[in-house]
């Protein structure tokens, strides 16, 4: 998560009539966004399934499955930019008009620019406040989950705040991962959302994605909102996220136990630099080079982030030095913050998660379940970073092909009743106690 990119989150595609979400003939949902690459659309259902559209002949545009490079068969094309309709795989729709307000705001010196999405009408509806991962892009304008989550919670009836974090996009200052400084900007943001929205104005709370797992709770414990969101984020902190990683990518490749402790020593010796800006840890790096570069598992360490330490000289990471002055706060313990927390909160994660492996995080959140703490655990067995299913290619890479079923709808019931009243998916789902008995109540 520290050096972390969601799929699809490389560039950004200039806002034009095609991106929106349409609602199609029979009443199903889907989204168009930036694709991620020049020229090109991300497609993506609310039960999950996306693909990529490239231009084809005409007004049609040809997709590929998830972020293969696979026809999926299925053609789109957009029949009138004035009229907002589109032609989805042979079934017509038109694009959802929201109420937009953009905004700018000032935080500890810095402006801040965001944007309120709520559905038409007048009506109380909930409002979710998204927190920035660790990416470097732009939350309102680049493709990606908080891309498409702008535009289809709206259309299933909840607001979504979005602002460019500190040193991203439009907003000021230099980026950083202090996370109490994101938090403190993530506060003005719920105030500022609170403003625009006004008697519209239901519940309000968080969704924090990867790094907004540590952001988002600690701004949440002086918000007063009304929920937190976390996916795919760590109860643990961001040198044992490392470590973890390590072991989890390693224990895949099938590796034992020993080598699997050498691995983790090494990518200490990789994680301490980090932790020094740079500036120092390298004696340890250099006997660790050493003792362990020739041996065969050496180059599947990895990790979240040691691995772009062991791929470069220590010339070369004394340089780097500059661009990693991120103030990360390695050692920060998320658990206080998390037990003192009131709010209901929805910690949704993967078995697959490479950049933040969730077995540990799964133990502590189902502590404070049993502890009797208002957490709920989703935990889906197959999903990688992101919330996405994945194929694995002949020379080991992953490639994502959608996001888990039920992902969307999870996301939207806990905004709109802080707690899941129903299955999502295959996700096994660890309840509080009162969302335990509450989704009893409501069975049939």
């Amino acid at each position: 998560m520290l050096m972390a990119a969601m799929p699809g989150a490389r560039a950004a595609l200039s806002a034009d009539c095609h991106i929106g979400s349409y609602r199609l003939a029979g009443g199903s949902l889907v989204d168009i966004g930036p694709g991620g690459d020049e020229g090109t659309y991300r497609w993506t259902r609310f039960d999950g399934i996306t693909g990529l559209l490239h231009p084809a002949t005409g007004k049609a545009w040809i997709s590929t499955r998830g972020w293969t490079q696979y026809k999926d068969g299925i053609t789109v094309s957009f029949p009138s930019c004035a009229a907002g309709s589109i032609d989805f795989n042979g079934v017509r729709g038109h694009r959802i008009a929201f109420d937009v307000k953009d905004a700018a705001f000032k935080s500890h010196g810095v402006t801040l620019v965001g944007r309120l999405i709520m559905p038409k009408g007048s009506d109380k509806v909930p409002v979710v406040v998204l927190v920035h991962g660790s990416e470097h892009s732009s939350a309102l304008t680049s493709s990606g989950v908080m891309s498409t989550l702008q535009r289809m919670l709206p259309a299933e009836g909840i607001g979504v705040f979005a602002y460019d974090k500190r040193g991203t996009g439009k907003s000021g200052g230099q980026y950083t991962q202090d996370f109490e400084l994101l938090a403190a900007d993530a506060v003005v943001a719920v105030g500022e959302a609170r403003r625009l929205a006004r008697a519209r104005l239901g519940r309000i709370g968080f969704w924090g994605g990867s790094e907004g797992g540590w952001v988002a709770p600690i701004a949440a414990n002086r918000a007063q909102v009304d929920f937190v969101i976390v996916c795919y984020g760590l109860a643990v902190n961001v040198i044992d996220e490392d470590q973890e990683g390590v072991a989890l990518q390693m224990r895949e490749k099938g590796y034992p136990p020993a080598v699997i402790a050498k691995a983790q020593r090494v990518a200490r010796a990789a994680e301490n630099v980090f932790v020094h800006d740079f500036k120092g840890g390298y004696r340890q790096l250099d006997e660790m080079k050493a003792q362990y570069g020739h041996a065969p598992w050496y180059q599947d360490v990895h990790g979240d982030f040691a691995w772009f330490v062991l791929g470069h000289s220590d010339t070369q990471l004394r340089k780097e030095a500059k661009e990693f002055d991120w103030h990360t706060p390695f050692y920060y313990d998320p658990m206080p913050t998390l037990r003192a927390d009131r709010a209901p909160q929805l910690w949704i994660v993967g078995g697959e998660d490479y950049e933040a492996p969730s077995a540990e995080t799964s133990r502590r959140i189902k502590s404070l379940v049993a502890a009797g703490r208002p957490f709920t655990l989703a935990y889906y067995r197959h999903a990688e970073h992101g919330m996405t299913l994945f194929e694995t290619r002949a020379d080991g890479t992953r490639v994502s092909t959608r996001y888990e079923p039920g992902y969307f709808a999870m996301i939207r019931d806990f905004a709109r009743l802080g707690r899941l009243p129903g299955t999502y998916g295959d996700a096994e789902i660890t309840r509080a106690r009162s969302s335990s008995r509450a989704a009893a109540a409501q069975s049939p």
